[in-house]
């Protein structure tokens, strides 16, 4: 079977003019590549991206008024399509893997590390594209079982909805830590549980705790529901770490990890909790 050709809807945001126009004469020698904005700011990148949900982002780190940051701040990160960070500074390249981006290029950039960017966010895109077709294809046979052993008059007992809800793509699986000079990569499935510290997050894995420069609320939006919960203002715990949950005070609930730590569960993010182990 021939492979259907996809066409790459490519956004790029850049206050400067040379910069937008090094994108764009990159990405001209790349036939399925469709360059659909050319953006000079964040506020402008903004709605463009809310316009024509483009399938990658080229988004300069530092910008005038609303910088890149404050573009995936403003969609949200969960809603904002895949990112190649552009910058001048190396610094920002911690920060820009914390978030999750799919790359990132320096300025100024040769063809050479260009053109790896490219493929790199193209297998990215590849793999999530891949991962929710799997997923839609899983809903799909949960519901024609759930059809087949109901039977025609439905003795089986009742059929569930045909429209089986699809957790979207992209949901993060590592996260990017520090721990004294040093930053490395640790899977979200070994995390015990995610601590808010300010503009960071402890990370708790057994007996070590990582630093992670990010919120809480941001990292929240990019994990999957299915295995992780907030419990309360500044906790998230993966689901797979929970032993046992028991009342406390004032509609509270204590939450018993498989080490023994115990966690505090608020009322306001209880339901959270007991709903995926009910």
């Amino acid at each position: 079977m021939t492979a259907v050709a996809t066409t790459l809807r490519v956004l790029i945001a850049d206050d400067e003019p040379l910069a937008r126009d090094c994108i764009r004469l990159a990405l001209a020698s790349e036939p399925d590549v469709d360059v659909v904005a050319e953006c000079c700011d964040g506020d402008e990148a903004v709605e463009a991206i809310g316009r024509l949900a483009p399938d990658l982002v080229f988004l300069d780190v530092q910008m005038p008024g609303l910088d890149g940051f404050g573009v995936i701040e403003r969609i949200g990160a969960e809603r904002m399509p895949p990112v190649v960070f552009v910058t001048a500074y190396d610094q920002h390249a911690l920060r820009a893997f914390a978030l999750h981006a799919t790359d990132y290029v320096l300025k100024p950039f040769d063809d050479h590390r260009f053109h790896e960017t490219l493929r790199h966010a193209r297998r990215q895109l590849r793999l999530a594209r891949e991962s929710a077709l799997g997923r839609r294809l899983a809903a799909l046979m949960h519901d024609y079982t759930a059809l087949a052993d109901a039977g025609p008059d439905g003795a089986r007992g009742p059929v569930p909805p045909a429209t089986t809800p699809v957790p979207p793509a992209g949901y993060v699986t590592r996260v990017l830590v520090r721990h004294g000079a040093r930053s490395y990569f640790v899977a979200t499935e070994d995390v015990d549980w995610f601590e808010s510290a300010g503009n960071y997050v402890r990370v708790h894995t057994g007996e070590r705790t990582e630093l992670l420069r990010a919120t809480l609320a941001s990292l929240a939006g990019q994990l999957d529901p299915a295995k992780f919960a907030r419990i309360h203002r500044g906790t998230i715990v993966n689901l797979s770490r929970v032993r046992e949950v028991h009342p406390w005070f004032g509609g509270d609930y204590v939450a018993t990890l498989t080490d023994g730590r115990e966690l505090r569960v608020s009322r306001t993010y209880r339901e959270g909790l007991l709903r995926p182990l009910s």
